[in-house]
């Protein structure tokens, strides 16, 4: 390993790390005046192809696109980049850099509070009716028992808190980008909430609401959530990619899929190399610069 790749890998460790706990630290938490019947155990839940069709940050981006906060061409050189990323299966470093670096750069200079306002208007248009209601029975299942449930993603925190309020949820978990009086800055506090990052921000969330994992619940669609699902005593595969559900089968993980028959091959084979990847390259933010 060269002595670039041995800084490198450290140091998305620590971002990884660090992305973790400030999405930790930025979790709604149920302020409800009843104590939940069952403190110790929760329920963690990725947010695209898991609760919701398709990739959200995408559903965001289009909505923000219609209010001209970037082009379509620049939306498309980003799709294609993650695209590229998911099916070949190597990332370039400096291309990652580039990414994380202008990663919600097309806010900068915007309130959290007209991200706030657009994301609800942009839930209600474009998400609502994408919500997988098999997902959302077992969700409910978890607060019937007296559980919290949290949505952990890679889009925007802001936006995953949106969907956890409008689904009754405790509360979520996303990337955490920077902003100084309420104003965002361009840049993200670590990384993209992703993989390991995952793991992370369900590690530091344990430590400070007491939750005993082993007794933790887990629902994802996609092979990069090993780290959250492998922390949990109750793992469950949802509309599971191919290394997903094969994973699932070999350690006698739940698997549930909501798709049927043909769409359920063309979600699992398209959605995980194009969708899917959108989200990587989008995730909190289409990374791109907004334009005028």
């Amino acid at each position: 390993m060269t002595p670039d790749r041995q800084r490198r890998a450290p140091d998305l460790q620590q971002r990884s790390v660090l992305a973790g706990e400030a999405a930790a630290a930025a979790a709604e938490v149920e302020t409800a005046l009843s104590t939940p019947a069952d403190q110790s155990a929760a329920a963690f839940f990725d947010v695209d192809n898991t609760v919701m069709q398709g990739a959200s940050i995408f559903h965001l981006a289009r909505g923000l696109h219609r209010r001209q906060f970037f082009t379509t061409k620049e939306i498309l050189g980003a799709a294609w980049k993650q695209a590229y990323f998911r099916v070949v299966g190597v990332e370039d470093p400096q291309h990652v850099a580039d990414a994380r670096n202008s990663a919600l750069g097309f806010i900068a200079g915007h309130t959290v509070a007209e991200l706030e306002e657009l994301g609800e208007a942009i839930f209600d248009e474009a998400m609502a009716h994408r919500i997988w209601p098999g997902t959302r029975a077992l969700a409910q299942l978890h607060l019937d028992q007296g559980q919290r449930v949290w949505l952990v993603t890679a889009a925007p925190v802001e936006i995953a808190q949106i969907i956890a309020r409008r689904l009754g949820l405790t509360g979520a978990m996303g990337t955490v980008a920077e902003h100084v009086d309420g104003v965002y800055t361009g840049r993200l506090v670590g990384d993209l909430l992703h993989g390991a990052g995952k793991g992370e921000a369900i590690k530091a969330l344990a430590a400070r609401e007491g939750l005993d994992l082993t007794r933790c619940s887990a629902y994802s669609d996609s092979w990069n959530d090993l780290p959250m699902l492998s922390l949990v005593g109750d793992p469950c595969a949802i509309n599971p990619d191919h290394k997903l559900r094969s994973h699932a089968r070999a350690h006698g993980w739940r698997i549930r899929d909501y798709r049927t028959g043909r769409k359920a091959a063309r979600t699992g084979l398209v959605v995980g190399a194009a969708a899917g990847a959108v989200t990587g390259a989008v995730a909190a933010g289409v990374a791109l610069r907004r334009r005028r």
